[in-house]
């Protein structure tokens, strides 16, 4: 009884994040809870679930991530880049995807949507084309970017603490193909709007008129924020060599920010993802709740049979899986919900599972530019663009993200065939 009522409500719950009938922080959030009430899970056991680790590596780095966002920054090196593209729209997109794929790496995809998308949008207008393209590059192009790094995108902080992965284990084994896979995306965006981003030469001019310089207004803060990013970094890139988890970095980062720059915690703070930390919170807790009435274990036995046990098989599954249900899904409460499987994976075969947690960090990055719905950096770059009176509308996203997503995700699994497994 306890497993089939466990069951509903994961069902339930994730049926309303994906319908938005309600928020989805509220949804998660509420499934936990139900399964204390209906004392499926003691409070304890619930508490105990929540991966503190993947929680204060997040909160540092938005923390991080709020304050340099005030410096104007990379809203500078989007002016700078459409400077140095001579105003040519097509020039201009390609170079600003390559300035977000970098930015979404080191930041995260989210946060450099939410800085570099509106400046976009004043260069689509000032040439007097379509924002659309400039919308679904950066979408896309962010996702991916984020795919490369520990700390670019939520789904692979989630891997990261779950598999003891640091900075460096991203570089060395996901960075190759997600570098090759921005290119190949970045090419497609070329012959995809080559022909609608055409203006004459006059028009481009006006973009050369346009001074970043305005933008950096407080050069003594920017020094300051980049220190102390920079040496966060470069804390990732060390902190398994010294024994600390990634979350010590971030924070300590953070809070070193915070000493330098001044900023009154309670305004920062104010400003963190808070929503996002109890939306992941609460899938926490539902997942565990899964995991403790035997469906994880069910899920791991059905895998490993219908592959025979071969870790080959079952890792291109995990990839093709992992992206087609984060598209649909949503990347995180997908890995997280995939995270219990590939353990009881490892539990039962006693195999080296790491090609199988590679496979599900690329899949469910790279899912996420599936759909409309596969990532927090779709949904906000959208709102953004309908709060300036503007339609999007679900297919108008598919259209391009879907196709872009299979290409990547076929890039993808030649590379994890012939160097990860």
């Amino acid at each position: 009884m306890a497993t089939i009522l466990t069951l509903i409500i994961f069902i339930a719950t994730y049926i309303l994040i994906i319908s938005e009938k309600v928020h989805q922080t509220v949804a998660s959030m509420f499934g936990g809870i139900l399964l204390i009430l209906l004392g499926i899970m003691h409070q304890e056991e619930a508490i105990s679930s929540i991966d503190f680790n993947t929680l204060g590596l997040l909160v540092g780095m938005m923390i991080i991530i709020e304050i340099i966002k005030g410096t104007g920054l990379f809203q500078y090196l989007a002016i700078k880049a459409a400077k140095i593209a001579k105003g040519k729209p097509i020039t201009i997109l390609i170079y600003l995807s390559i300035v977000t794929a970098i930015a979404s790496a080191f930041l995260d995809n989210v946060t450099t949507i939410l800085m570099v998308l509106p400046l976009t949008f004043i260069i689509a207008d000032t040439l007097g084309v379509s924002s659309v393209p400039f919308l679904m590059s950066q979408i896309l192009i962010s996702n991916i970017g984020g795919a490369s790094t520990l700390i670019g995108d939520p789904p692979n902080i989630l891997i990261g603490s779950a598999a003891k992965f640091g900075f460096n284990d991203f570089i060395f084994n996901v960075s190759p193909v997600v570098i090759f896979v921005a290119i190949v995306t970045i090419t497609i965006f070329y012959f995809i709007y080559r022909k609608e981003l055409v203006v004459p030469l006059e028009v481009q001019q006006r973009i050369l008129e346009f001074s970043p310089s305005k933008l950096l207004e407080n050069l003594k803060m920017i020094k300051r924020s980049v220190f102390v990013l920079g040496i966060t970094i470069i804390g990732f890139v060390f902190h398994q060599q010294f024994s600390l988890e990634a979350a010590t970095v971030a924070l300590g980062g953070a809070g070193l920010l915070l000493i330098i720059t001044n900023e009154h915690p309670a305004k920062i703070l104010k400003e963190v993802e808070w929503p996002t930390i109890f939306f992941v919170i609460g899938i926490f807790v539902l997942v565990s709740g899964i995991e403790k009435v035997g469906i994880i274990e069910m899920l791991s036995n059905y895998l490993i049979k219908i592959v025979a046990g071969d870790i080959s098989v079952l890792t291109i599954i995990i990839l093709w899986v992992g992206g087609i249900g984060s598209a649909f899904l949503g990347n995180i409460p997908f890995v997280v919900t995939m995270i219990p499987v590939v353990k009881h994976i490892e539990v039962q075969t006693g195999l080296s599972v790491d090609p199988l947690w590679w496979a599900l960090a690329l899949g469910s990055c790279l899912g996420g530019n599936g759909n409309l719905f596969g990532s927090a950096a779709n949904i906000a770059a959208v709102n953004i663009y309908k709060n300036s009176g503007k339609n999007f509308s679900f297919l108008d996203f598919f259209k391009v993200g879907f196709p872009i997503m299979l290409v990547s995700l076929g890039i993808s699994t030649i590379y994890i065939y012939w160097f990860l497994i």
